[in-house]
This record gives C-alpha cells, structure tokens and sequence, in this order.
C-alpha cells in the first residue's frame, strides 16, 4: 500500500509494494514469468552453441573461406556487441523502465540473426554478429533486473541460478541441431549454416508473444512516481493466490519503504554510487564477471577447434560432445543453487570459483601431457563447468542484487561489459590465435591464465562478498530515492 505522507512532506511516499512481493509463495505468476523471460538463457546458449558448433563448417564454406583466426575475429565482435548492447540498452532500461527494453532488445536479436544468414563475407558476418550480440547483452541487463524484483527474497538465489544454467539447455539444443544441419545428407556445406542461424530468429518471434503477459516491474514503477500501478500489479498477482485460496498476510502489517519518486538517476549519481558508496561491491562484480568471462568464452568458443585441430574430430560430429559438457553446466547450478539461499552467498560464491579454477588447471595439465582423448577430454570438461557454471551463474546474481533498484539494470551492464571486454572479446581471439599455432604448451598458458582468474575471484569474494541470502534487495541495497 502506498499513502502520502504529512503535508510539510508532500514529496515522500510510503510504499509496501517490494514487501508484498517479498512475502508471496512461488506461484504460477513467477513460473509464467521464468518461462517468458528467463527462455533468454536457452536463446543465447544455442546461438552461442551453433556458433561454435558451426566453426568448422564456416572454415569449409565455399562461399566465406574462413581460417581460425576468422572464428575467433567473429566471436570477438559478437561479444563486442553485447558489451555495446548491454550498456546503452541497460540505462535505457533503468531510465524507461524494464518491459520496453526487453522488447526491444530481442527484436533487435531477432532481426540480426536472421540477417546472419545472409553473411556473404567476413565484414558482413562480423557485422551480424556484433548486432546479434548487442541485443543478446541488452536481454540481460533488462530480463536480469526484472527477474529479481518479481522474485521473493527467500528464493532468489536458487531461482536465479536456475534460470542463468538454462543457458545450457540451448547448449544441448545448438548441439542436436548442429548435427541434423551440418550433415551433408540433409544440407550442402554452404546451405547447413545458413538454415542454423534462422532457429534462433524463429524462437525469438515466439518469446515475443509470451512476454505480452509479463506486466513492468513494480519496484521500478514506485521508484519513478507511478505507486498506484505498482499497486494494481501487486494486486493482481496477489489475486492470483487469492483465487487458490492461499492465504496472504495482512498488507498492512507489512513494514513500509519511505521514498522520494524520480523520474530518472543522474549519471553523476550513477557512477557516485559503483565507485564511491558501494566501492567494494563494484570490486566484487569487476572480479567475478571478467573472470568468469574469460574462463567461459576461452574454453566454449573455442571448444570446436580444440576438437578438431588437436583430436581430429570432423566438424559434423562436435555436437555430440556438447551434450555432456552441456549437462555438466546445467546441473551444476540446479544442484548447488540451494546451498546459495542455505549456506550463504559469501561461501557458495568464492568455493565454486577456487574450485572451478583448481580443476581447470588440473585438466589443462593432462591436456598438455597428451594423456587425454577427445572423450575424457569432454568428460574432463564436463566435470569443471559443473562447479564453473554455477560460479558464472552465481555472478549475474550478484551483480543484479548488491546495487539500488534505480541503476540495477545499468550495473548489471556495466560489469557484464566490463567483464565482457576483458575477458569475453579477448579470450576468444587470444586462444583462436593460440590454438591456430598447433602447440599444446601455448594453449596451456592460456587455460592455467583463466584459472588464476578464476582462484583470485573467489578470493576477492571471500573478503567482500555481500551477504545477500533471504534479505530483500531494498535490504541489501538501501534504493538511491530512500530517506536516510
């Protein structure tokens, strides 16, 4: 409920619309919500998976004659695109609010990707890519900010992270259609990716229609002076359990949020805030994104060339070990994501990462022996992103929950672009060219690399972590508009 205050007061609201929120059971509104939104994760892993899957067909296209270090160029300015992408639709996002971004963004994912299958050379793939790429790290900035805020506080860890390892359900998609598309019985070398990239065009059309049910996020509409439509929303999911007969307490036991609305945030006050009032917290997303980045974006586009170049697998086969490198991802965060909400964020954060770190530089020390095949290579893999997965998931998380509601979406951004160009555009090019030179000992620097950043991540989050776990986010992030 919201009532205005005093009248020597007028421009103080009190609100308890984030309570509401907070003290609903999971319902069939939140599931409606994660299928419509949180499908993003399952769009942009089998976008990335094709791509990936799709290296070597790229290389022995007629049409684009393209080398490794093509692949990796193109995977440069895909992830280029989404730091782009992610910082200007993430102020847009806090600044208009969360609904009309997300609608945008995929638009933009869907016209591009399409358009990618029109490439006709490097510069127009790359061009392709990095639009695709732009839409792709605006869903996550505006899907990112608007998950946490439905969601209760008591949930919130595990049903993010449940939602960040969907990625790799379109893994395991990317993978199967990878097969079905590249095998010359069904598609010439030229035609099989081309028909990959319409896949993600034709889903995103569907998600579109789905997301006409989500309404705009509540916590964002009272921060901008709109109270009386975050009631309506608040009302009407509330209703929704009503109608199941689950009863709700009382709103007005509830205690109450006492805010200033603004109708936007100064960019002053913006980077005030991530450097200056949450100085450490911003060193803990720095950490945790450019790590993660680097860790995943080295390895998984790559992962093509290094079966290829050094276990000769054909091109058409490197689907099939993306399926347990897949599931190793996926399971990793439906497993562990409990213990986040259980044991706490600080533990659960710094351990998946020191542990993802250790075993990535264990694995790579087999790999430079030559005493693994492409089989337990994969298996090998599977085994380190079951733990880096829910590191990397446990990062968008954090990100999305340890900063104020009126630039969640921009910080969200400004760490995954951050983290991005650090560790996203760089890694793939990085090891493209290392992988091209056919030495194992090169390739084994740039594995040990990602995982010292891995093991210093976890470090750092050891000692500034934010003990988020069950409190809601106005708790762990007074809003910038609150008294006091």
């Amino acid at each position: 409920m919201a009532s205005e205050k005093a009248a020597d007061d007028q421009s103080f609201i009190e609100t308890r619309v984030p309570a509401r929120l907070d003290r609903l059971p999971f319902g069939v509104f939140h599931l409606r919500m994660i299928i419509a939104l949180g499908i993003t994760w399952i769009l942009d892993g089998l976008e990335v998976t094709l791509a990936g899957s799709l290296a070597g067909a790229l290389v022995a296209s007629p049409t684009l004659h393209f080398n490794d270090w093509d692949i990796g160029l193109i995977s440069g300015f895909y992830l280029a695109g989404a730091v782009v992408g992610a910082l200007i639709f993430g102020w847009l996002t806090d600044r208009y609010g969360r609904k009309k971004l997300f609608f945008i963004t995929l638009g933009l994912y869907a016209a591009a990707t399409a358009a990618t299958a029109f490439s006709f050379n490097l510069a127009s793939f790359c061009l392709f890519r990095f639009l695709t790429g732009a839409g792709i790290g605006g869903e996550y900035s505006a899907i990112n900010s608007t998950i946490q805020e439905f969601t209760p506080a008591r949930l919130r860890g595990r049903v993010d992270m449940a939602i960040n390892g969907s990625f790799w359900v379109g893994g395991a998609l990317g993978a199967a259609a990878s097969i079905y598309l590249l095998n010359p019985a069904h598609f010439s070398a030229d035609m099989g990716w081309r028909a990959a990239f319409f896949i993600g065009a034709l889903l995103a059309l569907g998600i579109l229609a789905l997301r006409t049910f989500i309404p705009e996020s509540p916590r964002w509409l009272v921060i901008h002076g709109h109270e009386k439509k975050a009631e309506a929303i608040v009302g009407q999911i509330e209703a929704e359990f009503s109608a199941r007969n689950i009863a709700l307490s009382d709103p007005e036991t509830l205690k109450p949020l006492r805010i200033k609305p603004r109708s936007h945030t100064p960019l002053a006050e913006v980077f005030r805030a991530l450097f200056v009032t949450f100085r450490p917290r911003t060193l803990v997303g720095l950490a945790l994104m450019s790590a993660q980045s680097f860790f995943y974006n080295a390895i998984f586009f790559t992962y093509a060339l290094v079966l290829t170049t050094f276990y000769k697998v054909p091109h058409q086969s490197v689907g099939l070990y993306v399926f347990p490198f897949a599931a190793g991802n996926v399971f990793g965060p439906l497993l562990l994501g409990p213990l986040f909400d259980k044991i706490g964020r600080k533990p659960m954060v710094a351990a998946t990462y020191a542990i993802a770190g250790i075993l990535l530089a264990v694995s790579a020390v087999l790999f430079d022996a030559g005493v693994l095949d492409a089989k337990t290579q994969t298996i090998s893999w599977m085994i380190v992103f079951f733990f880096a997965s829910a590191a990397a998931s446990a990062a968008y998380l954090t990100v999305s929950e340890i900063f104020p509601v009126e630039i969640r979406a921009l910080a969200i951004a400004v760490f995954y672009a951050v983290g991005t160009g650090i560790g996203g555009v760089a890694a793939p090019v990085l090891f493209g060219a290392l992988i091209q030179t056919e030495k194992r000992g090169l390739v084994l620097i740039g594995y040990l690399v990602g995982a010292a950043l891995m093991i210093g991540a976890g470090i750092v989050q050891a000692l500034f972590g934010v003990a988020a776990e069950g409190k809601s986010l106005e708790s762990v992030a007074q809003p910038l508009s609150s008294e006091g």
